[in-house]
């Protein structure tokens, strides 16, 4: 079966065309490095690794391009605010993407171009787009330039909006704006920004507009026309419209489906830096395993709202603690093994938009096969079900044996545990083969009543501490 998304400009779920066969090349809007990246930002970093992973579990070579806004009106006026120069509040920002991708398990970008790298390839954008009547220079001497949105017929396209609909573009004053609706390809340099913060042009010096820089850096690692352009729902206007237009008034195809993921909300509105209603990376991993946040973030399909809760993350990671017990218990049992084919069932569902709930009952459900094995001991059939729980688990990069993230969360109390228990139940076991049954008991209630619950095994006792940590 061949992979089928949900084509945001189509508003169709279709298969995947591929513009040059075996090949795969994605761009998604990374992040504006004002600040560090809430789990709303990373939810979209998550979803397109998994995407990324499904493919290349399929056979295909996977190009991903996610940019780096590190210019940005947001950026300075952070700067600003704290004294800092602004490429230092960008780097430092940026650092943290890097972070919370380790944390989370996420494969690199096969590219992450900065937009302030890439100011040569605006500049000739621009170029054209003026030369083509689709671009201009604003008359009041800003150096500003802009783009007409009603030299282009098709645009509203992708957003399904008619212009005269359309609320002004709130990117720039409107006075060196033909329509309103125009938006900024270049802002001319202000008095009182830095000096470094401004490029030479044929215009004067100034900056790029944020919709501009991302066409400029698709065009340039993926080439005029790509396979798929992503990001979360709420870029889809005006940023991800303005994108379409003028890479398309330029000449070129750009991407043949638009894939969205649907937001992260947190009191029953989207997770933003602007509202202040967010929740950092590593804040959340210091309440649950790395891994557990990923699984809560993965289990949802990616067009579906997530309505953010410490009760539905806590119960996300007691799902996903299941599924690595039963992943460790059988691996004592028949050694971890490799991971082997994924169930047929599994592959539907990721072929079918990235079904993710769905290939999760498939996953769930052979855990469920394989838990009743557990019991009989060794076998070939729990090897076998064990290898396709890891083939599933690996596709979303849950796979607790080649786990690639961090355990930030850890703190100083978990280490602590992790030593302290096992000496315990080491005392334990020496009190039971000495028939010392009361101060074997005696340990055990002493570890339960601090919280760890002790599971007796043919192999040996196993704590783990109540809920999932």
């Amino acid at each position: 079966m061949t992979l089928h998304l949900f084509d945001s400009a189509t508003r169709q779920t279709r298969p995947l065309d591929l513009v040059q066969p075996g090949k795969v090349g994605i761009y998604h809007c990374g992040l504006t490095v004002q600040g560090p990246p809430h789990i709303g930002h990373i939810r979209k970093e998550v979803v397109f690794d998994v995407l990324r992973r499904w493919l290349e579990r399929s056979g295909l070579e996977v190009t991903i391009v996610a940019n780096v806004t590190d210019i940005d009106d947001k950026i300075l006026a952070k700067a600003e605010e704290t004294g800092e120069p602004w490429f230092a509040v960008a780097y430092r920002n940026e650092r943290a993407l890097h972070a919370a991708y380790e944390v989370l398990g996420c494969t690199p970008p096969t590219y992450e171009p900065r937009a302030t790298g890439h100011v040569p390839e605006m500049i000739e954008m621009m170029q054209t787009l003026i030369e083509r009547g689709h671009a201009y220079v604003a008359d009041d001497d800003s150096g500003d330039v802009y783009f007409d949105v009603r030299s282009w017929a098709d645009y509203g396209e992708l957003s399904n909006q008619k212009i005269d609909d359309m609320q002004e573009s709130p990117d720039a004053p409107v006075a060196g704006k033909r329509d309103p609706r125009d938006f900024a390809l270049w802002k001319g340099h202000k008095a009182g920004e830095p000096e470094s913060a401004s490029w030479p042009t044929p215009w004067g010096r100034g900056r790029p507009g944020w919709h501009l820089e991302c066409s400029a850096m698709a065009a340039k690692y993926l080439g005029t026309e790509f396979d798929i352009h992503g990001g979360g729902l709420d870029l889809r206007f005006p940023h991800h419209e303005n994108e379409l237009a003028q890479s398309r008034a330029a000449g070129q195809k750009f991407a043949r489906v638009w894939m969205h993921n649907a937001m992260l909300n947190l009191g029953n509105s989207k997770m933003s830096k602007s509202v202040g209603n967010t929740l950092m990376v590593s804040e959340v991993v210091k309440r649950v395993p790395a891994i557990a946040l990923r699984y809560y973030l993965v289990a949802a399909h990616y067009r579906s709202i997530i309505e953010y809760s410490e009760a539905s993350l806590s119960e996300a990671a007691t799902a996903f603690e299941r599924i690595e017990g039963f992943c460790k218990r059988s691996a004592e049992l028949v050694g971890e093994g490799e991971p082997t084919q994924v169930p047929t069932e599994f592959a539907v569902a990721m072929d079918d938009d990235l079904s993710v709930p769905a290939a999760l009952a498939v996953l769930q459900k052979s855990v469920g096969e394989g838990n009743k094995l557990l019991a009989g001991g060794a076998s070939p059939e729990l090897a076998q079900i064990l290898g396709q729980v890891r083939a599933m688990l690996a596709v979303l990069g849950l796979d607790p044996f080649t786990w690639a993230g961090s355990e930030a969360g850890q703190s100083g109390a978990d280490e602590a545990l992790a030593q302290l228990v096992p000496a315990i139940l080491a005392e334990r076991a020496e009190a039971k083969a000495a028939k010392d049954w009361a101060r074997a008991d005696a340990l055990r209630d002493k570890l339960t009543t601090a919280g760890i619950e002790i599971e007796d095994t043919a192999s040996g006792a196993r704590w783990n501490l109540k809920g999932g940590r």
